[in-house]
């Protein structure tokens, strides 16, 4: 059993008093209508090992979380497209025939890029819809809100208008909208963790083919713990973007020193120490990550096969200090909550997650263990930033799906 104040575990997503006032809330914004809404719902993920190896071709293990993007969606009569939140904010309301052909900066741009993709090739333009999103997924924070929303706007139209395209369409939809629309050059990784979820497994996944498999991770060992900083991030601001582009030109630098490589994830550290000099100082930080976290990634994907979580925390931990120093995506209170993790014996190890620059870090801790290390965490966070941080402990979740109604 968990303490009795992780009430952090519960879901409001999945809960049907929430799915109640999600309803009413869309009735609200947009107005009641004779049609019955659908509801729909897509998990979050966080991602355990692979940091940044997603857009250098390498592999990754994160895994699905029982938090998300709830999305309500109603058929209209005519060719109309209406796009609200919870949140408040802006409201699209436009006509199927006619959508904008740029992201304008807002939160719709999201849906709306994945709307876009899924009506390219159509013969004929489906009905309109009502869609309202809502959902317990922290904005921001590293745990993909980005890709939960574009997958479950995926999911939602491929139902309401009988597409027939599955998970695989769901999960190539949700990454074209993202990268070709928005102009946040994502990897697959995020989509990938949300559309092939499997509870109580951590994703397998190969980004340099898009092969994958699941390993198990045993829930009654260990619990998937997150503390949140409270610093947001803007990704498709540069930071990210920029990390991508000094990625590529390192591989354009290393790859033809390294036969036969087609990615910065091929080049060995032999090549990188007889020849990184050379470099410009930052690409040559940038490569050490990338190619020390491969390694990284495989010895864990060992140590969880042997049962050796021990081993596989500790990789967690030298991946923070290589997020820190070579890629440099992380920041004081990342690097707080590192060493709070790295300093008991509550944890098997923990880093940033996400793409850094803010957001949260994850943590592998011993199942029972979990109120110790908030207790340590939010003490020392309090003292040297005068705040909490958000402390959740995190479930599986089977992946996106419709919910019966209330």
């Amino acid at each position: 059993m968990l303490p009795q104040k992780q009430s952090t575990v519960s879901s409001a997503s999945l809960d049907n008093a929430t799915h109640r006032r999600h309803l009413e809330q869309m009735n609200r914004q947009l107005g009641s209508a004779s049609e019955p809404a659908r509801l729909f719902f897509a998990p979050g993920r966080v991602n355990l090992f692979g940091a940044h190896l997603d857009h250098n071709g390498g592999p990754v293990m994160p895994t699905a979380i029982h938090r998300g993007t709830l999305i309500a969606a109603r058929p209209r009569s005519d060719q109309r497209i209406r796009m609200a939140s919870t949140l408040g904010g802006e409201v699209l309301d436009g006509d199927l025939t006619d959508l904008p052909t740029v992201a304008g900066g807002s939160w719709f741009d999201y849906p709306l890029g994945v709307l876009i993709e899924l009506l390219k090739g159509g013969s004929s333009t489906p009905q309109g819809l009502d869609l309202f999103f809502g959902g317990d997924l922290p904005i921001g924070a590293g745990l993909s809100s980005s890709a939960s929303i574009c997958v479950g706007t995926a999911l939602a139209l491929d139902e309401c208008w009988g597409l027939g395209i599955g998970r695989e369409g769901w999960v190539k939809a949700a990454l074209q909208g993202e990268r070709g629309f928005v102009g946040v050059q994502c990897g697959i990784m995020d989509p990938h963790a949300v559309g092939f979820a499997k509870p109580g497994h951590l994703l397998w996944l190969d980004c340099k083919d898009g092969s994958f498999t699941h390993l198990p991770l045993d829930p009654d060992a260990v619990s998937i713990v997150v503390m949140d900083t409270g610093v947001k991030r803007k990704l498709a601001a540069g930071a990210f973007n920029q990390r991508v582009q000094e990625c590529r030109a390192a591989a354009k630098f290393l790859m033809p020193l390294s036969p036969g490589a087609e990615c910065l994830r091929d080049v060995s550290e032999e090549v990188l120490a007889e020849h990184g000099a050379r470099m410009d100082p930052v690409l040559q930080r940038r490569a050490r990550h990338v190619i020390g976290e491969v390694q990284r990634t495989f010895q864990a994907r060992d140590f969880l096969i042997q049962g050796d979580l021990a081993g596989a925390g500790a990789l967690m931990v030298e991946s923070h200090e290589s997020l820190r120093l070579d890629f440099e995506v992380s920041v004081p209170e990342l690097d707080l909550l590192v060493d709070a993790i790295a300093k008991g014996g509550e944890s098997f190890g923990g880093r940033l997650t996400g793409a850094g620059f803010g957001g949260c870090v994850v943590a592998l801790v011993r199942r029972g263990q979990e109120e110790a290390l908030r207790e340590r965490a939010q003490g020392w966070f309090v003292e040297r930033f005068g705040r909490d941080p958000g402390f959740a402990v995190f479930l599986g979740d089977e992946g996106p799906r419709e919910l019966p109604l209330p």
